[in-house]
Order: structure tokens, then sequence, then C-alpha cells
């Protein structure tokens, strides 16, 4: 395999945990406790920005050509672990405005407006971010101390990006297979009624929108310590309905449904059109790409809307036990029984 192929197939790789990390975020808002969130970009955003203040350095590093806040030099995975940190953070205030006093369309309205909001306010105020030219050469992770190749690096990169999957995936489907998360999908299916059950349907919610403002922005910490540079441009809301096609297709409310979806959507659906020829103006071929992707989400909207993999309905007990622990039960139970019986000798 070429150098080539393999910086291109580790770009990928390292892409695509960075967005199942992040489908899993909007999953656990939107497929499980029903948020219509069109701001989620703003939360991997926050996150790329804290680790890269965290990683560049005073302001007057590198030649002092970039203004921004902060300008620390903190070790690694500290810079990770803040934007994790400052995505649920952000996400709060945000949650504690438009998820208590507004009904659920008119949520997605106003979160939309915040995400347009914070890209104008990134980009028009240069001393935050450095304005619309964004930050550069944050430096990649290690790299002096593993003194690896560029291209192993980019599989160690990759590498470390899916032991980040595995263990965020190791707490997000403890959580919403416990009890916290069946209240998440009560106030997700009916909030009347989870609220009569005495559910905290606000604070579920706020709960749901913090949780996954980490995971976004933790993704975000993890792509802009990967790619090295991050400016507003990199995060405009239409991003968030990729990642809410990717859940749609996929399967909303289930977790194997938004790594397929990944693997569909942003990665093999979105690089294939790259393949196409040049034809027409400059910039016709990024256009179909978004036009590609609106025609797929329309067509599972209408055709099958529950996604590639719907989400599994579960019974429970009334002390919270999974039924299919009792039907398993009662099943070994006669299967005993009955092996039993054709064991049992004549009587005489």
């Amino acid at each position: 395999m070429s150098t080539g192929t393999q910086f291109y197939i580790s770009t990928l790789c390292v892409y695509a945990g960075v967005d199942i990390l992040a489908a899993w975020g909007l999953n656990l808002q939107f497929g499980t406790a029903g948020l219509l969130s069109f701001c989620y970009i703003l939360f991997q955003a926050a996150g790329a920005y804290t680790a890269a203040v965290l990683s560049l350095g005073p302001q007057s590093g590198n030649g002092g050509f970039q203004h921004y806040i902060v300008g620390l030099n903190l070790p690694f995975p500290l810079p990770l672990l803040a934007a994790g940190v400052v995505g649920a953070a952000i996400s709060i205030p945000i949650g504690l405005i438009t998820l208590r006093r507004l009904r659920s369309d008119y949520q997605a309205i106003a979160l939309l407006v915040v995400s347009i909001i914070a890209t104008s306010v990134a980009t028009n105020q240069a001393h935050l971010f450095n304005g619309a030219a964004g930050l550069a050469l944050i430096p990649p992770p290690l790299a002096n101390s593993l003194n690896l190749s560029a291209v192993n690096y980019q599989w160690f990169f990759a590498a470390f990006t899916f032991a980040v999957c595995g263990v965020v995936y190791v707490v997000y489907r403890r959580l919403t297979r416990a009890p916290l998360g069946r209240a998440m999908r009560a106030v997700r299916d009916n909030e009347h009624a989870a609220a009569s059950l005495g559910k905290n349907v606000a604070g579920l919610r706020l709960l749901a929108f913090a949780i996954g403002g980490a995971m976004a922005g933790l993704s975000g910490g993890l792509l802009v310590e990967f790619i090295g540079a991050w400016a507003p441009s990199a995060w405009l809301y239409p991003e968030t309905f990729v990642l809410l096609a990717v859940i749609i297709i996929g399967g909303t409310g289930n977790d194997l449904g938004a790594i397929v979806g990944v693997l569909l959507v942003p990665i093999a659906f979105a690089e294939a059109t790259r393949y196409i020829p040049a034809i027409g103006r400059a910039g016709l071929v990024d256009a179909l790409q978004w036009i590609a992707i609106g025609l797929l989400f329309l067509l599972f909207l209408w055709f099958r809307p529950q996604g590639i993999f719907p989400e599994r309905k579960r019974k429970y007990l009334a002390d919270g036990r999974p039924a299919s622990l009792l039907i398993s039960f009662r099943r070994r139970l006669g299967r005993s029984a009955a092996d039993s019986e054709l064991n049992r000798e004549p009587a005489a």
C-alpha cells in the first residue's frame, strides 16, 4: 500500500471516529430524549476552540500573527478533556433558556438562531479566536515524544480515536440502558405521561442536552488536534443537518445505526462525490455533495423514516428488569422440567 493511500485511509478512519462520537451525542439528544438540536455543531466548535487555545500557548508565539483568548500549553490529554467539559458547560445555559420555556418546534428554531449568532460572533470578534481567519499551527499531541513518521503518526491517531470511541461507547450504552435512559425515552414519547409519573421532564432534557454537548465537545477536540486548524467556516449550521441525516438514515435511537449512518453519509456517500469529474463552474461538485445528502435524507424520511436499523423496543418488569430475562428464565425452567420428566424412570 502506497504512502498516499495510507494517509487517505487513516484520515478517513479519524474522521469516522470523530463523526461517530458526534453522532452518538446527537443520538442521545434527539434519538433518546427527543430534542431537535439545530445548534449541535456549536458544541463541537466550542470543544475544538477549547482544545486549540489550551494547546497553542500564548498568542505571542508562532510569530504573534494569531489573536485568541486564554493561550495555554497544557499537556495532553488535558486540552481534550477540557473540550468535553466546555461542550457540556456551554450547553447548560443554552438548554436552560430554550428547553424550559419553549415548545419543541420553537426550540429547534431558537437553537438554529443560537448557532447562527455564535458563528457571527466568532467571525467578527477577532480577539476571541482570530476571527474569520481562524486558528492554525495547533501542535499535534505527543508527536515529539512518540517520534513516529508522518504516516505512522496518522495510524496512531486513528487508533487513539477509536480507543476514545470505545470508552465513550461503554459509558453511553450503560447510560441509555439504565433507568435514566428509559426515563429519557419516556419523556421523548410522552412528556405529560412521564411528568404524571413523577419524572423531572426539564431536568432529564437538560441532562441529555449537556451529556450530548460533552460528547460533541470531545469530538471537536479530537478533530482540531488532528487537523491542526479551525475556523468559523468549518462549523456552519448545515453541518448539524449532516449529523441529523446520519441519525435518521442509520436509525434514530439505535447505537449501531449511528455508526452505519456515519459510514454511509459523511464517509462513503460524501466521499464518492469527490470522484465526480470537474464539470460546470467551480464549486459545482461541492454543491452536488450537499444536494446528494439532502436527497438521501428526504428519501429515507419518505420511504423508511425508522432508518436502516430501527430502535429496538424493550419491555421491562415493574422492578426495572428486562422482560426478556424473565422469558428466558421461564424457557430454561420449562426445558429443565421436560428433561426431568424424560429422565424419570418408569414406575414399577
